[in-house]
């Protein structure tokens, strides 16, 4: 079909000293129609001078005078603006063709049908060389799976090597590629080159089709809903995206992906089969500088390259990122909160609202977060512990019920305990503070000392206080305490009436002289 062949391009090339044999090879156009675009100019005597000015439809006129072309009774859009207005989401040729024929009763001029604008639009594309927005949107869909070859990494000390496994991205729409080495191809893995990816292409994308891989997808049936994995469903929900995985067996549901799979093993495996790396971070640099290449590779069939279009046409539609990264997750279920409305995790506690003490809640742990869950619902949140750190608390002020009596101890707090004790018990409570340089670290051995009146009474721990003080210890603690009471030391304490000092009212004292006089005699 001539009325296909670009003949400014063929004109443009010829000039360049081609011949119709390398523009029709290098073009994919067909050598008769080559053939026939160079006789129709050379019988018009027409050169590259004298078109380049002109549009292709302006020079095909003036190779091919009258051939193929026909006045239409419709009115005409602007199919260049229809094509843009495609790439914009959710506009669809049925849309379009509404807005036209409104554009066409307004002016009272006659519109085509449907049929007609479809099939003229793709006629358009045909001849322009654009690709068609019919089948993928501009933003609106983001293709992954692994790559099947593989690379490796050699370690010179030991001789030994380690595969080294691609995840591959693509947008359809600019066919922009984005490929991340792993080292494994394991649920955090996975997630983490998703994390990569979108900040690579500088947003995201309302859907998201994967392979039905097991670290993505669990359940894929032929009819009913699919089931996602926990961790692939909540990351794709943090970049506002929705996971629709290709059908079982149908590469083509993801077909940009599955081609720039094959071109990732020309581009890098092989393009790198020369080079010998050491480390992950080695191999990845080399990668990137490959995959830019890639995508700033003009194509074959229309203008521009990868690269171009995306940064073009799709880039500013992609979906921001959100202010804070995904951060990688595991879940642990039915937890049970303790009767102090805390929750276990590697040997240390942490807090939940105390109106769920007793139940079971389920936790999400992140790299530097702890989450309770109840179902759907967010409990708490608390920054995990240090590693290596055994039975610390992580307490929200919130989780605790109101009133005084569940407020976190204090300074002030534990002396008017120890003060409705009695005064030798704030004297030692006060000790305890003295002998520490902030109250916070002398909060424990002040409040075992004065728990011990839950054991006993209130007056034993007193009398066992004013026995501590009037010992050879000044500042007793539990430790001092404990025994007197256990001994009940501090009971006998308590029967003995008290020691009365008799008192001198008056009289003398002898002197020495006195006493040597009565034995001088």
């Amino acid at each position: 079909m001539v009325r296909k062949i670009r003949a400014k391009l063929v004109l443009q090339l010829r000039a360049d000293g081609l011949s119709a044999r390398a523009i029709a090879a290098s073009q994919g156009m067909s050598r008769k129609s080559v053939a026939a675009v160079i006789e129709a100019a050379d019988a018009a005597r027409l050169r590259w001078d004298d078109v380049k000015a002109g549009t292709d439809d302006e020079v095909y006129e003036l190779v091919f005078p009258g051939r193929g072309q026909h006045h239409s009774v419709f009115a005409q859009p602007d199919w260049e603006q229809v094509h843009k207005e495609l790439a914009r989401v959710g506009v669809t040729l049925k849309l379009l063709h509404s807005e036209y024929a409104d554009d066409c009763a307004a002016a009272r001029a006659p519109a085509m049908g449907y049929d007609r604008f479809c099939r003229t639009y793709q006629r358009h594309v045909l001849v322009t060389g654009a690709a068609s927005r019919v089948g993928h949107k501009a933003g609106q869909t983001i293709e992954v799976d692994w790559s099947g070859p593989t690379m490796q990494l050699h370690d010179p000390a030991t001789g030994r090597t380690r595969m080294v496994y691609l995840f591959v991205g693509c947008l359809p729409f600019s066919r922009y590629a984005f490929v991340e080495p792993a080292l494994d191809m394991k649920q955090d893995t996975w997630l983490r080159a998703h994390v990569a990816m979108f900040e690579a292409f500088g947003g995201s994308s309302p859907r998201i089709v994967p392979d039905n891989l097991k670290t993505g997808v669990l359940k894929h049936p032929r009819e009913g809903e699919i089931v996602l994995n926990d961790a692939y469903r909540e990351m794709a929900a943090h970049y506002r995206a929705a996971v629709l995985p290709g059908r079982t067996r149908a590469p083509k549901d993801k077909a940009s992906v599955e081609n720039t799979v094959s071109h990732v093993a020309t581009w890098i495996i092989a393009g790198l089969r020369q080079a010998r790396f050491q480390t992950l971070p080695e191999l990845r640099a080399a990668i990137i500088e490959r995959v830019a290449g890639y995508n700033a590779e003009p194509f074959q069939k229309r203008p521009g390259s990868r690269a171009s279009v995306f940064a073009a046409h799709e880039q500013s539609l992609l979906t921001p990122l959100p202010q804070v990264p995904y951060e990688i997750s595991h879940w642990v279920y039915g937890r049970p909160v303790a009767r102090n409305g805390h929750v276990s995790w590697q040997r240390n506690h942490y807090s939940v609202p105390f109106a769920h003490i007793g139940t079971k809640v389920d936790l999400r742990i992140t790299d530097r977060v702890l989450e309770a869950y109840r179902g759907t619902e967010r409990l708490s949140s608390h920054l995990l512990l240090a590693e290596g750190a055994a039975n610390e608390y992580r307490t929200n002020d919130a989780d605790l019920p109101t009133g005084e009596r569940y407020q976190p101890w204090d300074g002030t707090r534990v002396r008017e305990w120890a003060e409705r004790i009695g005064p030798s018990a704030l004297v030692v409570v006060n000790r305890i503070f003295e002998s520490v340089p902030i109250d916070v670290q002398g909060l424990d051995a002040a409040l075992a000392v004065l728990r011990l009146s839950r054991r006993f009474s209130a007056e034993r721990v007193e009398a066992a206080c004013r026995i501590g003080l009037a010992g050879p210890i000044r500042s007793p603690r539990y430790a001092h305490l404990q025994p007197i009471l256990a001994t009940g030391q501090d009971r006998a304490e308590l029967l003995r009436p008290p020691r009365e000092q008799r008192v001198e009212h008056g009289g003398y004292v002898r002197g020495a002289s006195y006493y040597a006089e009565g034995d001088a005699k």
